[in-house]
């Protein structure tokens, strides 16, 4: 085999959505200063009794079923997430036990909103050396739990969960080579830090480096793949604000493009969001089977990581 692709994927978001409307009843906002500002109008938001691993597993589980195939066909479970509340066992192990799935190595990353396509990649490295031979990749995270519910300037941003794709063995490649990095000198401008854990960062800080200093990385990530940016079908960037998304998606120049606005309905769920908009274009069938699409993300340790695949 010569490569990775992936094989299917499937998403999950809890029942519960609170509306920008909602969000005025408890803090100073509106929904006219939310979506002028970020472009969202509503979120999932995740009760007390569903943890991120019960997210993960759920995404996982639609994804297996779309890839027809069971617990048992996979050996590798690989979870992006930061807001796991415990460390042992990982979230990987968790959502493995809650599938069924036998003996398969388990882990969990943390690069926050780039730890989808960060795990996307160790999985196509994983398969390609031998190392495994199909893994189930997933993003989840449970936001609000990290959330100060009475700072409008966060908590208006935020959502809960879980996409997954299943990575396995190809004669072609359908993941592309990964163009990662990150800038550790402004790694203090998106935290999740203290006891308890909040969430917090430096908008305009953010905003700045990710419509100015990603546009080339991004293209640069298609170079790598061997296409121009006006050869993709889709771009699917995380789902930050919609004040990002829209100038750092043309900036790229990919203008034959769908672009995933996922955001104005499900808010920023940071792993989460890239395989969540993925899931809904694969589902909508705004995206065909083999098409390039470009996977970028971007966040927490200002990491970003991009890959093109072909579409499952």
């Amino acid at each position: 085999m010569n490569g990775s692709r992936i094989a299917a994927v499937g998403h999950y978001q809890p029942a519960k959505v609170l509306t920008n409307e909602d969000l005025a009843g408890m803090v100073d906002t509106s929904d006219e200063w939310i979506r002028s500002r970020v472009g969202i109008t509503t979120r999932h938001i995740a009760g007390p009794d569903e943890p991120v691993d019960e997210l993960a597993a759920h995404a996982a589980a639609k994804a297996l079923a779309a890839a027809g195939l069971t617990p048992a066909d996979i050996d590798l479970v690989l979870v992006a997430t930061s807001t796991a509340v415990d460390r042992s066992p990982n979230t990987g192990a968790r959502v493995a036990s809650r599938l069924g799935v036998p003996r398969a190595a388990t882990m969990d990353l943390n690069v926050v909103c780039a730890g989808f396509t960060h795990a996307l990649a160790t999985a196509d490295h994983a398969v390609r050396a031998g190392g495994a031979s199909r893994a189930l990749v997933v993003g989840a995270d449970k936001m609000s739990d990290v959330t100060d519910w009475s700072d409008r300037t966060t908590c208006v941003l935020v959502g809960d969960g879980a996409g997954a794709a299943v990575v396995e063995a190809a004669d072609e490649p359908g993941i592309g080579p990964v163009l990662w990095g990150s800038v550790p000198e402004m790694g203090n401008a998106v935290r999740i830090e203290g006891t308890p854990p909040r969430f917090a960062q430096e908008g305009q800080s953010v905003y700045r480096w990710a419509t100015t200093q990603l546009p080339p990385i991004a293209r640069r990530a298609c170079e790598r793949a061997g296409l121009e940016p006006a050869d993709l079908a889709a771009v699917v960037l995380h789902q930050a604000n919609l004040r990002i998304i829209e100038p750092l998606a043309e900036k790229i120049g990919a203008v034959n493009a769908v672009v995933a606005r996922d955001v104005t309905e499900s808010g920023n769920t940071s792993a989460a969001s890239i395989p969540l908009a993925l899931s809904k274009l694969v589902e909508q069938g705004a995206v065909a089977t083999g098409d390039p699409v470009l996977l970028f993300g971007f966040g927490g340790n200002l990491s970003y990581a991009g890959q093109v695949v072909r579409c499952p």
